[in-house]
This record gives structure tokens, sequence and C-alpha cells, in this order.
């Protein structure tokens, strides 16, 4: 008596396969079915490894769905289950003609697994910014090393702007305020000191800054925090600490558009930690 074989669906994929099985998935939900055998192979981007996964799926009387960007691995594939008479579906070769048709343009490349690339890099992002908010203003000093990059300045050089800025391209940064005649914390010293990016502005730049803040948020912009005396006293004494620590460049923000500055953190930092300058690590 002939052995009744499970149902099964191998999805054939130069990534990892999952747009494809989540497709699969969904279109399984309407035939109420559930001892369907769902084999992702990943991965394929061979002939041998074609011919091999085909004899495979032969044996198990399978079903092939594929989405392979090669045109060439995408013709062998359908022509090797012709052969052997295996029900085919290419989820991704009429999307690619028929986009090619409508944009009258050719695809950039057939490079596979571009979408996995694109899923890194997206997760990448979102790890690094939800460090970032973390570790903004000093709050969270733990994991001070798995940062990228650490500003330090006093208030209101544009610290936690920039380190949004640069999460969003993919660096976990932390930034911890100056506090005049205050000792930085220890842990900020513990970590590798090419990390570090020291934040300056001119007198008049902050003092502009702090009394717009305090007006904005209705306070008397004429306090302490927003005196000129006051402000000199803070500056002095960040020089002071960047004197004191001569590994770390400093940076001056006063006028300086936010772009222009993160690229040459990024830069500085990149070369310092002999890391390929790009925008995304």
């Amino acid at each position: 008596m002939e052995e009744t074989l499970k149902p099964s669906i191998f999805i054939i994929s130069d990534g990892t396969g999952e747009t494809a099985s989540a497709m699969t998935r969904a279109a399984l939900v309407q035939f109420r079915q559930d001892n369907i055998n769902i084999v992702r192979c990943k991965n394929i981007r061979t002939p041998d490894q074609v011919d091999a996964l085909i004899e495979d799926v032969f044996q198990k009387r399978g079903f092939v769905v594929h989405t392979v960007v090669s045109q060439d691995l995408r013709d062998k594939i359908q022509s090797s289950c012709s052969e052997k008479g295996l029900p085919c579906t290419d989820l991704l070769g009429p999307l690619l003609t028929n986009l090619q048709s409508y944009l009258n343009a050719e695809t950039n490349s057939e490079e596979a697994g571009l979408l996995r690339t694109v899923d890194q890099r997206y997760f990448k992002r979102i790890e690094a910014i939800e460090y970032t908010v973390k570790h903004d203003d000093g709050k969270l000093l733990t994991d001070l090393d798995l940062a990228d990059i650490i500003l330090v300045g006093i208030s209101r050089t544009s610290k936690t702007p920039l380190s949004i800025y640069l999460s969003h391209k993919g660096w976990k940064v932390a930034n911890i305020p100056m506090v005049l005649n205050q000792k930085l914390p220890d842990e900020l010293f513990a970590v590798d000191q090419r990390k570090i990016v020291g934040l300056v502005i001119d007198q008049e730049s902050l003092l502009r800054i702090r009394r717009k803040r305090l007006e904005k948020f209705g306070q008397d912009p004429g306090g302490e925090y927003a005196s000129l005396s006051h402000i000199q006293k803070e500056i002095d004494f960040a020089h002071e600490v960047y004197r004191k620590n001569r590994k770390w460049p400093v940076f001056d923000v006063t006028d300086r558009a936010l772009e222009e500055t993160a690229g040459e953190i990024i830069r500085i930092v990149a070369s310092r930690m002999d890391i390929p300058y790009h925008v995304l690590l």
C-alpha cells in the first residue's frame, strides 16, 4: 500500500524566505488545513543547489513557491519543476517583469538578499534610537560601553538633538551633561575614550539660546542660568575639562547646522575607531 505523503510546500529563496513564507501562510488560511508542512529553503543561489532541492521536493511530491531575484535561477527552478511534473509558483518574477515594463527601466542588479539587508539596517536603526533615548542627558550610565558615540557638554550645546539625529543614522549615542564644578561620572572614564566627543559654543549664542528657552516655557530669563557671567564660568569649566582629557575631539556647534556637525562627528569617530566611513554602520 502506497504511503500517503503529508502535503509539503517548499519555499525557495535566495534570501531568508520570510516574505514568501508569510504570503504562503496567508494564502493557506483560505483552505482550513493544519496538516501542511512548510519547508523554508534559504540562500539558494546556485544551479547545483536547485538540482538537489528539486529532487527532494520530487521525492515528497511537494509544491514549490519561490522568490529568487536572478532570472537564470528562476528559469532553472521553473524548468526543473516542469521536468519533474511539480507544481511551481514564482512570486517575484512576474512582479519584477511588470514593474520593469511599467517603469520602463531595468532592475539595478540581481543581487540576492537586498530586502534582508534593508531590514537589518531598519532594525539596527530602531535599536540605536532606543539606546539613545534611554541614555539621554546622563539618565542611564549602565551599558555606556555599548555606545558608538558619547557626547559631553554643558547645557544647550545641542547634545540631545545631535544624539537623536545620529541615532537615526544607526549610531548608538549617549550624552552626558557637564555641570559647573561637578565631577563627571566615573563610568565615562571606564569606556574607550575614542568614543567621546566634547561640544562647545560661544557665550553670546548660548545666552540667546537659553533665554529663548526660558521665555518659551514662561520662566524668568533673568536668572543665573541665562546670565552672561554664569555662562562664561560654565564655558571656562568645560574647556578646563577638555584640556585634561586631550583625547576627546571638541566640536564648536556655534551657528552650525546639525547635519554638518553630525557628519564631522561621524567622520572623526569612525576614523578613530577604525570603522569604515559611511553614514549607516
